[in-house]
């Protein structure tokens, strides 16, 4: 016979089959009852509390839920972004104004003090003994301070600026006063929006050639040149567009009329105090984040770019800081975060943000629950995206094994 022949002894020795089996003694099991019993405790502690609130709600005649952000708002708003009218427009859109502001303080914020930060970090770093003293001076100054102190001396700064007939005038069209700076303003058009598109379009062909110059790096070492391509589309492309259109280019100037300024942008003293405020204290950690990512760096890279002739700024740009960048980011995202959070503080100073408002609404309204929840969901929101933004990049730079 040719088929194989089956040992009965062997038959013996095997268990019979039970089907798919879990004990206590299995950990499978037992994560699986830990997880369930966490999620239904979790669950539990939920309903709990949002039953006890609404039942003391109730028994206290207090209305619930969130029909009053149609209402008129009657709440004056300094500084929007947007159309508003407190006798005309909502609660609804007076927080939205509230989130717009807080927005544009933690965006402009992020940029100035990733920027005075990279390169007070650097500074603390070189070789000119003054500058390299000054900027740890900075840093150990600035980040020892209690921010709400600084921002209470920041308001005080601009606040004892001469008032609008007698302010400063450092260059033209820009005046300096206790009404806050004012500047010229360029004269929006269709143009300007054409060019804005152009210039995306610009930005996405120009990362597309970077991507197509790293694979042919790639695969032939050499690298095409990429900022001729960057410099004719986000630069040429923009302006071609904007001077096919007419190349309008319009200030409007502010002027001095009565007891204030008429015209031209405006940023208050207490966006200009916050701001402000907000870029030096967060930049001071920002160069130790920097400083410490470009210590990480093997002195040999140093070493070994030196010898091939190039500049230190050519070595710090092309091959310190992007090795360094992956030290940098994981810290950098916490410190975004804390910028996003410490807006918060405007309320001291009196700039409108979603918390000054929202706090004005519940008093007039007593929907202190929704708008503490509302609160909570707008930093919730703007640090879970500041996170993934930071993890994407972080991810994107990272060293990939091949």
């Amino acid at each position: 016979m040719s088929g194989a022949t089956t040992d009965p002894r062997m038959n013996s020795r095997r268990p019979p089959s039970r089907g798919f089996e879990l004990s206590w003694s299995d950990p499978r099991l037992r994560a699986l009852v830990w997880q369930v019993v966490i999620i239904g405790g979790v669950a539990g502690l939920i309903w709990y509390l949002v039953s006890n609130t609404m039942t003391n709600l109730q028994v206290r005649r207090i209305a619930t839920g969130f029909g009053f952000l149609d209402r008129v708002a009657g709440i004056p708003i300094g500084e929007h972004s947007i159309d508003y009218d407190p006798a005309v427009h909502s609660y609804g859109r007076a927080i939205w104004i509230g989130v717009l502001n807080t927005l544009r303080v933690s965006v402009v914020g992020i940029i100035l003090s990733t920027i005075l930060g990279t390169l007070v970090g650097i500074a603390r770093l070189s070789k000119n003994w003054l500058l390299s003293r000054l900027a740890a001076v900075y840093v150990e100054t600035i980040r020892d301070i209690p921010l709400l102190l600084q921002l209470f001396f920041w308001y005080a700064v601009v606040q004892g600026l001469p008032a609008p007939r007698a302010s400063l005038h450092p260059v033209e069209g820009v005046f300096l006063s206790n009404r806050g700076i004012k500047v010229p303003l360029l004269e929006w058009q269709d143009a300007h929006s054409w060019a804005l598109a152009a210039f995306v379009l610009g930005w996405i062909g120009t990362a597309s050639w970077a991507r197509m110059a790293t694979r042919k790096q790639e695969a032939t070492g050499i690298r095409p040149r990429v900022w001729p391509a960057g410099l004719a589309l986000m630069i040429g492309f923009p302006v071609l567009v904007w001077a096919a259109l007419g190349a309008p280019f319009t200030l409007e100037m502010p002027v001095l009329r009565g007891f204030n300024f008429v015209g031209g942008l405006t940023i208050s003293p207490e966006y200009g105090a916050l701001t402000l405020g907000l870029v030096l204290y967060t930049a001071s950690y920002t160069a130790e984040i920097v400083r410490s990512g470009i210590l990480s760096v093997a002195t040999g890279q140093w070493e070994a770019a030196g010898a091939l002739g190039l500049r230190p700024g050519s070595v710090m740009r092309l091959i310190v800081l992007p090795q360094a960048l992956r030290v940098i980011i994981p810290p950098m995202t916490s410190t975004y975060l804390s910028l996003a959070k410490n807006s918060s503080l405007a309320v001291a100073i009196g700039y409108q943000d979603v918390v000054s408002i929202i706090n004005t609404i519940l008093n007039q309204t007593g929907q202190a629950v929704e708008g503490i929840a509302m609160i909570m969901l707008v930093y919730l929101t703007i640090s879970v995206s500041i996170s993934l933004f930071m993890n994407w990049y972080n991810a994107r730079i990272a060293l990939v094994e091949r």
